[in-house]
């Protein structure tokens, strides 16, 4: 059998090749609209390894003084770190805490009176094998009165995450204050997706409560029968990331999504961020979308969603504009909006710090971030 004789050259109406090439010129255009900008920042910002000897930090705060005070999950340590570099031995007075996958001790929150009343917030994964575990908050308060072995006191729990259940995933949890004063907690879902959407539990939601652990009279579920009266808002997977919008002092909080559909939202009383009936990522490993897709009537739509995935870990307003920290990047990634629209994303520093764990900007002069490793680093970032 003779071979196919095929034409020398294919000939396209030139109307038909005109259309696809518009067509191919406005995608690729949109596309690139759409992509985050790349950029080092090295040139934009002078670059101080404060410490590189902290074990697996997760959360910290600045002290009136400068000093810092840095969670270390693994090790459930609370260490200050000064100026120099220079770690403390670890405070004294925490109590007995869980290190099971993701859980330890997570996040640290200093008090807003603090430079009068010296007391702190840390929450932390507490329970066992038999029991199962849970997010627990205390408060107390740090005496640095001997500055060679600082000791916390006055130990108070003021939350229990309930039910306590098996496994280590998912446990949240940032703390953060906002300005009238109450006291934000983030919960993940313990891997128990279904039951974010139930009211008469604490998985996946934010919580809020006074200083000293009471119950806000008007948080949105107070008079709902059955339901936990501490949320504030549910429908959440696992948030790693608040802080406070610097203009309108609203709660934002980015949380991770599972294969795609990372989410940054707009907190606001009382209502549901849709997981998992709503999610824009998908299943690991099959890619089966999860839920019903990615709308639906009484649930709210993220800020910005990222697919794929960066992990995010860590949140920061700074210079107006807000930073994440990627886990899975390993960068820093820097959003523009203007009121809630974002109006560009950049991605900075990708691969030079490693596993970016926390972000915060203390008083908008300089980033300060924490690396995920064995030998974690506290890095200051200032504008050159």
């Amino acid at each position: 059998m003779a071979p196919p004789q095929w034409p020398d050259r294919i000939r396209w109406p030139r109307q038909n090749l005109t259309t696809m090439m518009r067509i191919l010129f406005t995608f690729v255009f949109n596309s690139l609209l759409l992509l985050p900008a790349i950029a080092s920042g090295a040139d934009e910002f002078r670059i101080r390894v404060i410490t590189d000897q902290l074990n697996t930090p997760w959360g910290m705060a600045q002290l009136p003084d400068g000093r810092f005070l840095v969670t270390e999950k693994r090790d459930r340590q609370l260490r200050l770190v000064d100026a120099r570099g220079t770690l403390s031995r670890p405070v004294s007075g925490l109590p007995e805490m869980a290190a099971v996958g993701q859980g330890g001790l997570l996040d640290v929150v200093l008090h807003p009176d603090f430079t009068t009343n010296q007391v702190l917030y840390l929450s932390y994964t507490a329970g066992d094998k038999a029991a199962g575990y849970n997010t627990e908050v205390l408060r107390g308060v740090l005496n640095l009165a001997d500055g060679d072995h600082p000791g916390l006191e006055e130990i108070k729990t003021i939350f229990v995450a309930q039910p306590k259940t098996p496994g280590g995933r998912h446990f949240g949890s940032r703390l953060l204050f906002d300005r009238q004063g109450y006291l934000f907690i983030s919960l993940g879902d313990r891997g128990r997706r279904r039951q974010a959407q139930n009211l008469n539990n604490h998985i996946g939601s934010i919580i809020r409560l006074h200083e000293d652990g009471r119950i806000p009279a008007d948080n949105p579920f107070i008079d709902v029968p059955g339901a936990r009266p501490e949320i504030f808002s549910y429908g959440h997977r696992n948030i790693q990331g608040m802080a406070l919008h610097p203009v309108t002092g609203q709660v934002w909080a980015h949380e991770h999504g599972p294969q795609g559909g990372d989410e940054l939202n707009a907190i606001i009383a009382g209502h549901n961020y849709g997981w998992p009936v709503i999610t824009y990522g998908a299943e690991y490993g099959s890619g089966i979308k999860i839920g019903e897709g990615t709308r639906k009537a009484g649930m709210v739509q993220p800020l910005h969603f990222w697919d794929p995935s960066i992990a995010p870990s860590g949140l920061a307003f700074y210079r107006g504009d807000v930073w994440v920290g990627a886990l899975k990047y390993q960068l820093l990634a820097q959003l523009s909006f203007d009121g809630q629209l974002l109006i560009r994303e950049q991605r900075r520093f990708a691969g030079e710090f490693g596993r970016i764990r926390d972000v915060r900007s203390f008083d908008d002069t300089s980033l300060f971030i924490l690396t995920d490793a064995a030998r974690g680093q506290l890095i200051q970032l200032t504008p050159s």
